[in-house]
């Protein structure tokens, strides 16, 4: 098999190299916040976070994929998209923070954090971000890869600003401080990014409604998005539902260490994305997936073992207040390669034009996770939410990959009766 080491491979040293970067800056904004808010806080506070993130995935209601699959193929098809695209994740935005504002006040039962804070977080994630993600994905269809990943790591440069601020000035609420720096910079990156895209947004005057169709068309990508970002986001709100916001904190903090790690293998997939939507039904498809399985089983198994033998040092990095943050970090080493191989192969699914079946096995991944989160922390405490985690990553991991080997024989099959008609003929 020939490895891909043209396009592709540049593309994606390219976009590591920008995700290399965010990796720094998310590393960065950690530790400082984390040491900031001490991790009874800083558990509350992430949880929150991550309800939010979680909830704003639908806030495009899948809008920016199609945008994404789209232009990908023609350029011009992006006045079509974009006139119904924008109102549709305004108007999603908005019904969705009253729902994540009721979801903290009582599933959530958050009493440490305060309404404003709430509500700056809420607004950012499921408005500004989405708003955003539309640019983002325009630049992404063309090309811009590197260019769409720099784009969208600006809010993320501008709140460790805000959190170095916050850090060396210690306010009175350094919460609330830090919260209104993390609306503003979302904001910033929304002006920025305006003024960058190649061609301006329809004028308001454009805008519509998706049709029924449209919204139909949609609705697979709109899953696709929740269920995508879910295992990422979904452990952070249990961990501040089951545990102790201590715990909650030290957890959270683990897993976004090994979160970060995993980057490179999202640089592969964003980078093979635009080809897959193009030839992923053809040969050069199939052994594009064969490369990208293989590189991210060996990438995730090498990070694992290193993160594994180095992970005791996070206790000196966090502190004094994070002990036992090595424990949790060790335990989520199980889950890396089952995280990796789960984003090769629905990334896959959804270019190989199979959106439902994406969303099926990480939607029963989703389940498993909060049902396993349930039982394994009353039997382990607070050791039970990495080891949920691990087992939800391995089962979609697994099914995932049966899944599109399932899809590319459907392919061959088709293309082989397509041919044998044409044949016929």
């Amino acid at each position: 098999m020939r490895l891909p080491t043209g396009p592709i491979a540049r593309s994606t040293l390219r976009t590591s190299a920008v995700l290399g970067l965010r990796l720094v800056v998310q590393a960065g904004t950690l530790l400082l916040i984390a040491r900031l808010l001490g991790p009874g806080q800083f558990g509350a506070f992430a949880g929150v976070a991550a309800l939010a993130v979680l909830l704003g995935t639908l806030s495009t209601f899948g809008t920016h994929l199609v945008l994404l699959g789209e232009v990908s193929k023609d350029r011009g098809r992006r006045e079509q998209v974009l006139p119904y695209a924008i109102p549709c994740t305004i108007l999603c935005g908005s019904l969705l923070l009253i729902t994540y504002q009721a979801a903290c006040l009582w599933w959530l039962e958050v009493r440490n954090i305060s309404t404003s804070v709430l509500l700056l977080v809420g607004i950012t994630e499921t408005l500004f971000q989405p708003l955003l993600a539309l640019m983002v994905s325009e630049h992404h269809a063309i090309g811009f890869i590197a260019r769409s990943q720099l784009l969208q790591l600006l809010p993320m440069v501008l709140r460790l600003g805000t959190a170095g601020l916050v850090f060396f000035w210690q306010p009175s609420q350094p919460l609330s401080a830090y919260a209104v720096g993390y609306a503003m910079a979302s904001v910033f990156a929304l002006i920025y990014n305006l003024r960058k895209l190649p061609m301006c947004w329809p004028s308001w005057r454009e805008w519509r409604l998706p049709s029924k169709n449209e919204w139909s068309g949609a609705l697979g990508y709109a899953a696709i998005n929740i269920t995508k970002a879910g295992p990422g986001e979904l452990d952070k709100a249990l961990a501040a539902r089951l545990l102790s916001y201590g715990s909650a904190g030290i957890y959270v903090a683990g897993a976004r260490v090994v979160g970060a790690l995993v980057l490179p293998i999202i640089a592969m997939t964003l980078s093979a994305l635009p080809r897959l939507f193009r030839h992923g039904h053809g040969a050069a498809g199939r052994n594009l997936l064969v490369w990208m399985y293989g590189a991210a089983l060996i990438y995730s198994i090498f990070l694992a073992s290193v993160l594994w033998l180095v992970a005791p040092g996070f206790n000196l990095v966090f502190g004094v207040h994070y002990v036992g943050i090595s424990d949790v970090i060790r335990l989520l080493c199980i889950a890396i390669p089952g995280m990796a191989l789960r984003l090769v192969s629905g990334n896959a699914l959804m270019a190989l034009g199979k959106p439902w079946m994406r969303v099926g096995f990480e939607a029963v991944g989703l389940a498993t996770l909060a049902l396993a989160s349930v039982w394994l922390v009353d039997s382990r405490g607070a050791q039970g939410l990495p080891l949920a985690l691990a087992f939800a990553e391995w089962g979609m991991a697994i099914v995932g990959a049966c899944l599109v080997m399932q899809a590319r024989l459907e392919i061959s099959r088709v293309d082989r009766k397509d041919l044998k008609a044409g044949e016929i003929k």
